[in-house]
Protein backbone atom coordinates (compact mmCIF):
# COMPACT_ATOMS: atom_id res chain seq x y z
CA UNK A 1 0.00 0.00 0.00
CA UNK A 2 1.23 3.49 -0.81
CA UNK A 3 2.75 5.32 2.22
CA UNK A 4 0.51 8.38 1.65
CA UNK A 5 -2.60 6.21 1.60
CA UNK A 6 -1.47 4.39 4.76
CA UNK A 7 -0.86 7.71 6.54
CA UNK A 8 -4.18 9.16 5.37
CA UNK A 9 -5.97 6.05 6.63
CA UNK A 10 -4.19 6.28 10.01
CA UNK A 11 -5.02 10.00 10.26
CA UNK A 12 -8.72 9.32 9.59
CA UNK A 13 -8.70 6.55 12.21
CA UNK A 14 -7.08 8.94 14.74
CA UNK A 15 -9.68 11.62 13.94
CA UNK A 16 -12.51 9.12 14.50
CA UNK A 17 -11.04 8.06 17.84
CA UNK A 18 -10.62 11.70 18.94
CA UNK A 19 -14.21 12.48 17.91
CA UNK A 20 -15.45 9.44 19.85
CA UNK A 21 -13.63 10.56 22.98
CA UNK A 22 -15.28 13.98 22.65
CA UNK A 23 -18.70 12.35 22.30
CA UNK A 24 -18.09 10.00 25.24
CA UNK A 25 -16.88 12.94 27.37
CA UNK A 26 -19.89 15.09 26.46
CA UNK A 27 -22.36 12.31 27.24
CA UNK A 28 -20.77 11.34 30.55
CA UNK A 29 -20.53 14.98 31.61
CA UNK A 30 -24.16 15.55 30.71
CA UNK A 31 -25.46 12.38 32.35
CA UNK A 32 -23.27 12.17 35.45
CA UNK A 33 -22.08 15.74 36.22
CA UNK A 34 -18.68 14.40 37.26
CA UNK A 35 -16.24 16.19 39.54
CA UNK A 36 -13.52 14.46 37.54
CA UNK A 37 -13.54 12.48 34.29
CA UNK A 38 -10.60 10.77 32.63
CA UNK A 39 -10.98 8.94 29.32
CA UNK A 40 -8.18 6.87 27.83
CA UNK A 41 -8.13 5.38 24.36
CA UNK A 42 -6.68 1.88 24.77
CA UNK A 43 -7.35 0.84 21.18
CA UNK A 44 -3.65 0.64 20.31
CA UNK A 45 -3.34 -2.21 22.83
CA UNK A 46 -5.90 -4.25 20.89
CA UNK A 47 -4.67 -3.97 17.30
CA UNK A 48 -5.58 -7.16 15.47
CA UNK A 49 -8.32 -8.00 17.99
CA UNK A 50 -11.58 -8.99 16.29
CA UNK A 51 -13.48 -6.06 17.83
CA UNK A 52 -10.87 -3.58 16.67
CA UNK A 53 -11.00 -4.72 13.05
CA UNK A 54 -14.36 -3.04 12.49
CA UNK A 55 -13.03 0.27 13.78
CA UNK A 56 -14.66 0.15 17.21
CA UNK A 57 -12.48 1.43 20.03
CA UNK A 58 -11.36 0.21 23.43
CA UNK A 59 -11.62 2.85 26.16
CA UNK A 60 -11.05 3.25 29.89
CA UNK A 61 -12.93 5.79 31.97
CA UNK A 62 -12.37 6.98 35.53
CA UNK A 63 -15.31 8.98 36.85
CA UNK A 64 -15.79 10.76 40.17
CA UNK A 65 -19.43 11.76 40.60
CA UNK A 66 -21.86 12.42 43.44
CA UNK A 67 -24.45 10.57 41.35
CA UNK A 68 -22.75 7.36 42.51
CA UNK A 69 -23.59 8.03 46.18
CA UNK A 70 -25.33 5.03 47.71
CA UNK A 71 -24.97 2.89 44.58
CA UNK A 72 -23.12 -0.41 44.30
CA UNK A 73 -20.65 -1.10 41.49
CA UNK A 74 -23.24 -2.66 39.19
CA UNK A 75 -25.64 0.30 39.49
CA UNK A 76 -22.78 2.74 38.89
CA UNK A 77 -21.72 0.89 35.76
CA UNK A 78 -25.31 0.82 34.56
CA UNK A 79 -25.42 4.63 34.82
CA UNK A 80 -22.24 4.88 32.75
CA UNK A 81 -23.47 2.42 30.12
CA UNK A 82 -26.79 4.27 29.87
CA UNK A 83 -24.86 7.34 28.68
CA UNK A 84 -23.06 5.52 25.84
CA UNK A 85 -25.16 2.42 25.20
CA UNK A 86 -26.06 3.33 21.62
CA UNK A 87 -22.34 3.61 20.75
CA UNK A 88 -21.79 -0.05 21.55
CA UNK A 89 -20.66 -2.23 19.81
CA UNK A 90 -20.02 -0.27 16.60
CA UNK A 91 -18.09 2.70 17.99
CA UNK A 92 -17.11 1.31 21.38
CA UNK A 93 -16.07 -2.32 21.46
CA UNK A 94 -14.86 -2.35 25.08
CA UNK A 95 -15.24 0.02 28.01
CA UNK A 96 -13.29 -0.36 31.23
CA UNK A 97 -14.99 1.59 34.02
CA UNK A 98 -13.70 2.87 37.36
CA UNK A 99 -16.10 4.90 39.49
CA UNK A 100 -16.09 6.58 42.86
CA UNK A 101 -17.92 9.25 44.80
CA UNK A 102 -16.19 12.50 45.75
CA UNK A 103 -15.91 11.20 49.34
CA UNK A 104 -14.33 7.94 48.18
CA UNK A 105 -11.88 9.88 46.01
CA UNK A 106 -10.92 12.09 48.96
CA UNK A 107 -10.39 9.06 51.19
CA UNK A 108 -8.16 7.46 48.54
CA UNK A 109 -6.22 10.70 48.15
CA UNK A 110 -5.67 10.90 51.92
CA UNK A 111 -4.26 7.37 51.97
CA UNK A 112 -1.33 8.40 49.79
Amino acid sequence: MDKKIEQHSADRRDDRQTDRIKIIRRRLQSGLSPDSLEITDDSHLHVGHAGAQGGAGHYSVMIISAKFNGLNRIKRHQLVYACVNDMMPHQIHALSIETCTPEEALALENQT
